[in-house]
């Protein structure tokens, strides 16, 4: 899904509801908001949160109290938020590793599409192919016809089996018809580690998460698998660019609440995100984490839910991943 203007459609998606609106929604909010993390303090996903949080509170005039609920690959939290009260009070912070699990974890408590009501992407991550400074290729075409002309020479890296990460180059790895194995590393200090001792030809991570590396002259990136050219780097070609037609996976972040919340609500916290993520100073914040913000419908944000989850079905399941 390419990404999406801030504020289109804010206030159609407002209009919509602003008819025999319910009176506990015209009221809402009048307490705190409880906006859970799936995952630990000063992560991605947390410190995007926060940035968005603060102001967001101050549109609607009540707080949005950020709580951290880590572990099973954010599902804690989301099975917390999925059961809980569908007043408005209780909403989710979810990255693209939303529906990733969704697809990874055998016995999910709850469904990843039905059992939450988008609001909208709140902004996106730019994930891209790095490889070393000296290694011999410096786009695309070069670095698979090095790996094809070489079959089985080559290992790839990536952070954890299952993630976001290795299912992009497992993506990668099958429309590019490359024979190369992945190899795992718990962090991506442990992927930067292997890439300068040529342990692994290429990975893909968080451009941001490689910034320091790259900027260094340590590593060097060959393309990013964003739609379109990101903002932050914008001299990296995207894959589409360079030569893989449709090739187009965004990290991105977002906010739900649970299924069965008011419609007029989540038009409201829709258009409070809108002001929100227009602010030059937010817009910076984020940009500083190597996100872009950038906004989408509620209807958006479902389809993209949907969709992801049923193409790293097919991935995972032509890779042979089993989900556990």
């Amino acid at each position: 899904m390419k990404s999406v203007a801030i504020g289109i459609a804010a206030a159609a998606v407002a209009a919509v509801f602003v008819q025999a609106e319910p009176a506990t929604a015209q009221s809402w909010p009048s307490k705190p908001i409880h906006l859970m993390v799936g995952f630990g303090a000063g992560g991605g996903t947390d410190v995007a949160t926060r940035i968005v949080a603060e102001p967001l509170g101050d549109v609607l005039g009540q707080r949005f109290v950020v709580e951290n609920k880590p572990g099973a690959g954010g599902t804690i939290a989301g099975d917390i938020v999925a059961k809980g009260a569908k007043d408005g009070y209780n909403a989710l912070m979810i990255s693209t590793g939303h529906t990733v699990s969704a697809v990874m974890i055998k016995s999910q408590a709850y469904d990843a599409v039905k059992d939450f009501a988008p609001v909208g992407i709140v902004a996106n991550s730019a994930i891209a192919i790095v490889v070393a400074k000296d290694f011999p290729a410096n786009d695309l075409k070069g670095l698979i016809d090095l790996i094809k002309s070489n079959p089985g020479k080559y290992n790839y890296g990536t952070v954890g089996v299952g993630s976001t990460q290795h299912l992009t180059a497992e993506l990668f790895r099958q429309r590019a018809g490359l024979q190369i194995q992945a190899v795992s590393f718990r962090t991506t200090g442990e992927v930067v580690t292997a890439l300068l001792r040529k342990d692994v030809a290429y990975a893909f991570d968080i451009a941001h998460a490689v910034r320091g590396q790259v900027a260094s002259g340590q590593l060097k990136l060959i393309a990013v698998s964003t739609g379109k050219r990101f903002p932050s780097i914008p001299n990296v070609p995207t894959m589409i660019e360079s030569g893989m037609p449709g090739f187009e996976v965004n990290g991105w972040y977002g906010l739900v609440y649970p299924a069965g919340v008011p419609a007029a609500i989540i038009a409201k916290t829709h258009a409070a995100l809108s002001e929100v993520l227009s602010r030059d100073t937010v817009k910076k914040q984020l940009a500083n984490i190597g996100a872009e913000a950038s906004l989408s419908t509620p209807e958006q944000f479902k389809t993209l839910i949907a969709d992801e989850i049923a193409r790293w079905r097919d991935v995972a399941k032509t890779a042979g991943l089993q989900p556990q």
